[in-house]
């Protein structure tokens, strides 16, 4: 029987970090940026905030339509790269960028032409519709720009390439804020166009977010990303095993994304104070997921890329010591965003009833984030090492056999609280959890897509096999 070498965790704690940090600064700083706009908008009333926090809801649905093709994508990426297979890494990218920005294109059409079909679906207040609709008229265009941005940025990442997309994501926060104070107020002899403003400095940001990344791609001469000839060099076995990979994933994101907007339609049918509180709710739980965020890309490249290479037994080992550092860190991020919540609600526009609102789905929020996030991350794991069907299934059949009918009737069977239906939303994630974590000790879930990683995994599944058989006796 083959020992186990003792556990590097400098190295761990290190590539941890490398990975890790840049990816949570970035998302860090684009809630950041998030949240002052909402306070930019805030002076404009409940209203605009509630509408524009609406609008991200179909950005949400969009990142859910074109996430599937990020997380295969990223499968192939680590495992590739892992395995130093070049080829590999440039088709599977020209692959995952052709999908994701046909999806960007049609929810740019959706915002661009038909607004307000959008808008009614989310809510039934007029007013929110209206601002809504001009909103969306111009933020449309931003969407394939965001789109491009974030296929290059999960390749830059997935290739260990972290700070690139630091970078860009830098400048696009900073960019933000400056067009969104000058156009939303109209200072320096621009006008003042309110929401729509901050719609086109989501536009101009994107530019120049882009403008960033191309620059410092061109500058280091990375590879994979501008190689256009090597881009469309597929076969049908390659494209059918890439969608067999993605097509769970894709499943579960659309349906996912799906099941969350019929719960955001519930969340947006309620009072003018409560839709106000949910938008700038969005906002904040985006600060805890900034932090989910690159432990998530963490494991995906510190895992996928083992398992590329043929080392299983450091993959498994790295996968669940990911998932407690993830929910220890996400719970010592909602401790501290719960300390911080009172200015933090005020300065975004909320007070009275809003406020109370706010107030509790935080706390509501916090609780269940732990657990959330440690389903997020144990799915991505799996993802990354070839296993994009369990999870996937997990979230779908819980999202559409418990939550959903939970939501719906306590809010319109029942007429419960508001803060009661929006628990129920997370009702499902420790059952879940249990059942997720069984798979992980099972090691069942890796499952290579590389000819190194093929080349070993037998062996594996015969050493782990023994061990946990040896364990139970």
């Amino acid at each position: 029987m083959k020992t186990r070498s003792a556990f590097n965790w400098p190295y761990f704690i290190k590539h941890i970090a490398i990975i890790a940090v840049p990816v949570a600064l970035q998302n860090l700083l684009t809630t950041t940026g998030s949240m002052v706009d909402t306070m930019m908008l805030a002076s404009l009333g409940e209203k605009t905030v509630g509408a524009v926090g609406l609008c991200a809801q179909f950005s949400s649905l969009m990142f859910s339509g074109y996430w599937g093709f990020v997380g295969g994508g990223m499968l192939f990426f680590s495992q590739y790269w892992g395995a130093g297979d070049e080829d590999g890494i440039t088709r599977s990218y020209g692959l995952t960028l052709t999908f994701m920005m046909t999806v960007g294109f049609l929810f740019a059409g959706l915002a661009l032409t038909c607004p307000e079909v959008v808008m009614n679906i989310y809510t039934d207040k007029k007013e929110i519709q209206a601002i809504g609709i001009t909103y969306l008229r111009i933020v449309g265009f931003a969407y394939p720009l965001q789109i491009l941005a974030m296929a290059m940025s999960a390749l830059l990442r997935s290739i260990e390439q972290v700070k690139v997309p630091l970078y860009g994501g830098i400048a696009s926060v900073i960019a933000n804020c400056v067009f969104n104070y000058l156009l939303i107020f109209g200072k320096l002899g621009l006008p003042r166009m309110g929401a729509a403003g901050a719609a086109l400095g989501t536009v101009l940001a994107g530019v120049v977010n882009l403008l960033v990344l191309l620059a410092f791609i061109i500058k280091r001469r990375l590879p994979f990303v501008l190689a256009f000839s090597r881009h469309f060099r597929w076969n049908r076995p390659f494209v059918s095993q890439y969608l067999q990979k993605c097509f769970p994933i894709l499943c579960n994101e659309v349906l996912i994304g799906i099941g969350n907007m019929m719960v955001n339609i519930v969340l947006g049918h309620q009072s003018e104070q409560a839709i106000a509180a949910v938008a700038v709710f969005r906002t904040l739980e985006g600060l805890v997921i900034a932090f989910f965020s690159g432990f998530s890309n963490a494991a995906s490249v510190l895992v996928g890329k083992e398992v590329g290479a043929g080392h299983h037994e450091t993959a498994y080992q790295r996968a669940w010591r990911l998932v407690y550092l993830c929910s220890g860190l996400i719970g010592t991020a909602c401790l501290v965003l719960i300390g911080l919540h009172e200015p933090l609600l005020h300065a975004m526009g909320l007070s009275g009833e809003s406020y109370r609102i706010g107030t509790g789905m935080l706390l509501i929020y916090s609780a269940a984030a732990v657990i959330r996030m440690g389903n997020w991350v144990q799915n991505d794991t799996y993802r990354s090492a070839g296993d994009a069907a369990f999870g996937s299934i997990m979230e779908i059949t819980f999202m559409y056999l418990m939550v959903l009918p939970l939501v719906y009737g306590a809010n319109y069977g029942f007429h419960a609280p508001f803060l009661l239906v929006f628990a129920l939303c997370y009702a499902d994630e420790p059952i879940r959890y249990l059942i997720m974590q069984h798979h992980m000790y099972s090691a069942k879930w890796i499952k290579p897509v590389s000819d190194a990683g093929l080349a070993s995994i037998e062996d594996f599944r015969r050493n782990h096999g023994v061990r946990r058989s040896r364990k139970k006796s």
